[in-house]
């Protein structure tokens, strides 16, 4: 569906820009973009690269085991059907884990593999789980303390002090991750109420 609406978009812009007689200017765009487009994956690949170098150093030396304790407790209340031991559970705090750095991208196949270890604790339903949707919930908000990917697209736009957005990002993804658990939960209540009213 949303191949549909990304061509959909792209052609309502190209007709427009034929009526407006504007086609120089988009194909001036598209090349300017691409270029763009090129400089950042360029800047985003060093400092990805640091991080997820400095995540492995984490991991070697067992700091990422010793998180994953510190918050598995915290862990187990919000997914509260995931056996103890089970591998889901590591995948989840690594998702979790990596969006806190901000390494979005490192978090996403994570992500995919607690989905698919959820799916599979569901009895391989395509309807969605609690835990699959609180997971899918944390990983939109999840409380992030050094915005990598954004510092480093401020840096490749050379920035005067690409960091001065840490506070306010821990601020805001602070918000928006409570938010997300508030109405994950308070959805989930009305879901069970109805279920046992029926």
């Amino acid at each position: 569906m949303i191949n549909y609406i990304w061509a959909g978009m792209l052609l309502i812009g190209l007709v427009y820009a034929a009526i407006n007689g504007t086609m120089s200017e988009v194909t001036e765009g598209v090349f300017t973009g691409a270029k763009e487009a090129v400089a950042i994956c360029i800047g985003l690949i060093s400092v990805l690269t640091f991080w997820l170098g400095l995540m492995k150093v984490a991991e070697t030396a067992g700091i990422l085991k010793q998180l994953a304790k510190l918050v598995h407790p915290l862990a187990r209340k919000v997914f509260p059907e995931v056996p103890k031991d089970h591998p889901a559970m590591g995948y989840i705090l690594s998702n979790l884990t990596a969006n806190v750095f901000g390494l979005g991208n490192a978090a996403t196949p994570m992500g995919i593999k607690a989905m698919e270890e959820l799916k599979r604790l569901n009895g391989g339903k395509d309807e969605a789980s609690r835990s699959m949707i609180t997971l899918l919930a944390l990983n939109t908000a999840c409380l992030t303390l050094v915005p990598t990917t954004v510092i480093s697209i401020r840096m490749s736009y050379e920035s005067e002090a690409p960091t001065d957005i840490v506070s306010t990002t821990i601020f805001a993804s602070g918000c928006a991750m409570i938010g997300a658990i508030c109405i994950d939960r308070f959805f989930y209540y009305l879901r069970s109420r109805k279920g046992r009213s029926s």
